[in-house]
């Protein structure tokens, strides 16, 4: 085994989907990298010199530059789309031009609508209440549930259509990102996706690939700590 450490490191959490988006990513191309753990509600300055929004996560790539914002990246889609430049195989974006495009589109989906709909509606209002000693706010999470949600897992089951995947015939960032970020509410609360058979079947293929279950399994571990069940959102 090898001591030195590997070029790529990701500044973040596992707790982010945004990070395990792009952890997914680098263990489907076999690819070594790092998590180096970052306080993101009180980031150092070196991190706010290298994340111009203040979010996680930033890669860094080691064989550019060791420190400084040199060799840095902000943004997961920004960082998914050069880990795919350098090491290209396996292809994780179609190459068919459409799918492509497509691929895109369903990635930002889900990094901003569905993250900011199940992430702030969700996942902080259980989450973030418990961590400062709070009853968990069941009653906004419920209302996103019921009120915000079921557009958003509509059309991510009507995207899929007959395909196991939304780009192409292949495991693309599209289905790496809906899946992760989807997972983000699961950390929290059960999730019934009974009225959108074709997303629960591609959740469940997907989230059960040791890219995606290896990294939620982390993240998982360290809710429980302050969560130790998920709660009911019906």
């Amino acid at each position: 085994m090898s001591d030195t450490a590997p070029d790529l490191v990701m500044y973040g959490s596992p707790v982010s989907p945004f990070v395990r988006k792009a952890a997914a990513l680098c263990i489907e191309k076999d690819v070594p990298f790092e998590i180096e753990a970052v306080d993101v509600f009180n980031p150092p300055q070196w991190f706010r010199d290298i994340s111009p929004l203040k979010r996680i996560p930033v890669l860094r790539d080691r064989s550019i530059a060791a420190e400084g914002v040199t060799g840095t990246i902000a943004d997961s889609s920004a960082i998914c789309g050069y880990i795919e430049k350098k090491y290209p195989a396996p292809a994780l974006y179609p190459a068919e031009p459409f799918a492509y495009g497509r691929a895109l589109f369903i990635e930002e989906y889900a990094d901003t609508h569905l993250a900011a709909t199940g992430g702030l509606g969700i996942f902080r209002p259980i989450f973030f209440n418990a961590m400062q000693g709070k009853e968990p706010d069941l009653d906004k999470a419920k209302a996103t549930w019921s009120g915000e949600m079921p557009a958003i897992l509509s059309f991510l089951n009507d995207a899929l259509g007959e395909s196991d995947f939304y780009a192409g015939d292949t495991l693309s960032i599209a289905d790496i990102s809906v899946t992760a970020t989807l997972m983000q509410i699961a950390l929290v609360a059960n999730m019934p996706l009974d009225n959108y058979p074709a997303l629960a079947a591609h959740y469940d293929r997907v989230s059960a690939r040791p890219s995606i279950a290896g990294p939620f399994a982390k993240a998982n571990g360290f809710i429980r700590k302050t969560l130790p069940d998920l709660f009911d959102l019906t």
